[in-house]
């Protein structure tokens, strides 16, 4: 399936290295560990925040504004940098642009440690995301240049099972961090691990385009601005909602200049990401699998946090550890995804693992389930599905992109997860925000009614972490009244349950018409005949 990838001379004749016949040898085990811890640092810092807002909004002053972009600085940037950023790395050497990244990443995370303004914190994020964008693609185009070709299917399926993972990881080594120190030890482990890891990445094979031709500005442009509005887009609507001005427009504007960067491309000599690559139904599959897989992941992660914590009162370090057995079997079943995709047919284990998660889904919204144990088993038939389809994907779109433009390969993959994560946080927050706002509407009333106090029932109408919040706030001014006031808790959770129920069944639906797109897009074989990669005459220019 790696036929024709070539590895550059920076890279061959190394002792150990992908020379030596199928062995990935001691010099690529060592490349593989670099190339996920740092992966495994980049998916984790999208979600390690979340656990910890609570504590950082006080500390530093932020308003419920700035404190949705102390998470959403660092998603935008990386999601909008990452075609660029790929191209870079194949043009001027991927393992350059990866300790640049791991180096940058270190610095963007001393900031917090001593300054409590929560603009310069975001914009710390910000610039953290941008690394994570020189970061991540380096990574994936790192082991598929520099590995035998016989190993390559399984090393992109250990780092696409780090990929599908990490995210899990984020949330309980935060959760960990916050059961004994601050927030700022969350900032402390990135810079340490991250500085730690730049210099290891120093001591790793690099590779590169090796008649790397001119760097494509207006692609570059386009595509992160394409990136950056509709990502944007996304991430405000479950907060201003769908039909706000901003989000509409920033939506349209990304579609409307994904469409001209399209039409750009397909015309250019030295194109930033050849397009013509999507005719391949090898690798569009792999590109919508990845898609609608972490549309799944994101959604369901923002769904079953929630209800571990709020619903069946669990610590965060508690709901993280809850979610520990989803990344056993997402880290086990990856691989075995991947060999069977290459095995016997890339559209079964896509379908396959596709639809498992949209079932499991749709079952979390019909059943009833009052604890974790009850909970569990759907969580597993999810993440099981979630582990079938992680590697085929990325396999699949890295075996049918050229040598010469791995990073740009890895990229693709890269955007289509970020983007596929953001719309699976934007519906289901728009479901749950919608619906509850609507069924705690009369409980507000009622609390207002019965405290004379406007203050509270505006703070129960936010949501149902300031409910509950508000509501012990209650109890503690009138004990008196604290079987009345937890009867008002339990309604509270019955809103909030409802539609995040609802959120999980149109999620799955979702998910499984995926599945029925998939049966028809993707082929049997992980490289059909006629592919970029079969064909090396037609591949593109380097970006």
């Amino acid at each position: 399936m790696y036929g024709q990838s070539m590895i550059s001379d920076e890279s061959v004749d190394q002792p150990g290295s992908t020379t030596s016949g199928d062995r990935i040898g001691a010099r690529g085990i060592w490349l593989m560990c670099v190339a996920c811890g740092a992966l495994s640092v980049v998916a984790g810092a999208m979600t390690a925040l979340n656990v910890a807002l609570p504590e950082i909004g006080p500390s530093i002053g932020a308003s419920s504004t700035q404190m949705t972009w102390l998470v959403d600085a660092y998603t935008v940037a990386l999601a909008a940098l990452l075609l660029p950023c790929g191209a870079l790395g194949d043009r001027y050497g991927r393992r350059g642009l990866l300790v640049v990244g791991l180096a940058v990443f270190a610095v963007a995370s001393l900031p917090p440690l001593w300054v409590d303004d929560p603009t310069v914190v975001i914009a710390s994020r910000a610039l953290a995301g941008v690394a994570a964008a020189m970061i991540m693609p380096s990574t994936l185009s790192l082991l598929t240049s520099e590995l035998p070709e016989s190993r390559r299917p399984l090393a992109v399926a250990i780092w696409a099972g780090v990929a599908g993972a990490g995210s899990i990881g984020g949330f309980f080594v935060s959760g960990f961090l916050l059961e004994w120190f601050t927030w700022r030890s969350i900032f402390i482990t990135f810079a340490v691990v991250t500085a730690v890891l730049a210099v290891a990445s120093c001591t790793i094979a690099t590779s590169r385009d090796d008649e790397p031709k001119r760097f494509d500005v207006p692609g570059a442009l386009l595509s992160t601005a394409a990136v950056f509005l509709f990502v944007l887009g996304l991430l405000e609507s479950p907060s201003r909602g769908w039909d706000d001005a901003l989000v509409i427009g920033a939506l349209i504007a990304g579609v409307a200049l994904a469409v001209l960067f399209g039409f750009v491309e397909y015309r250019r000599d030295t194109p930033l990401l050849d397009v013509r690559l999507f005719s391949n139904r090898a690798f569009s599959a792999g590109a919508f699998t990845i898609l609608v897989q972490f549309f799944a992941s994101l959604g369901l992660f923002f769904v079953v946090l929630q209800r571990l914590q709020l619903d069946f009162g669990m610590s965060p370090l508690m709901a993280a550890t809850a979610m520990l057995p989803l990344i056993a079997v997402i880290m086990v079943l990856s691989p075995v995804g991947g060999w069977l995709a290459v095995r016997y047919s890339l559209r079964t284990i896509l379908v396959l693992g596709v639809g498992l998660t949209g079932v499991a889904l749709i079952l979390m919204g019909v059943l009833d389930y009052s604890s974790y144990l009850s909970l569990l088993p759907l969580l597993l038939l999810g993440s099981a599905g979630q582990g079938f389809a992680t590697a085929p994907p990325t396999t699949a779109i890295m075996a049918n992109t050229p040598s010469a433009n791995q990073g740009v390969g890895s990229a693709v993959n890269d955007t289509f997860r970020e983007v596929g994560a953001a719309i699976g946080i934007a519906l289901a927050g728009s479901i749950v925000a919608a619906g509850y706002t609507r069924n705690i509407a009369p409980i507000a009333d009622q609390v207002t009614a019965t405290t004379g106090s406007a203050e509270f029932g505006e703070r129960i109408s936010r949501s149902l972490a300031e409910a509950l919040h508000a509501l012990d706030a209650l109890v503690t001014r009138y004990p008196e009244q604290a079987g009345a006031l937890g009867h008002v808790a339990d309604q509270a959770k019955d809103a909030f349950v409802a539609p995040l129920n609802t959120a999980c069944i149109v999620m799955g639906v979702v998910i499984l018409v995926g599945a029925v797109v998939l049966v028809f897009l993707s082929p049997d074989a992980m490289t059909p005949a006629g592919s970029p990669a079969a064909e090396p005459e037609h591949e593109p220019a380097a970006g």
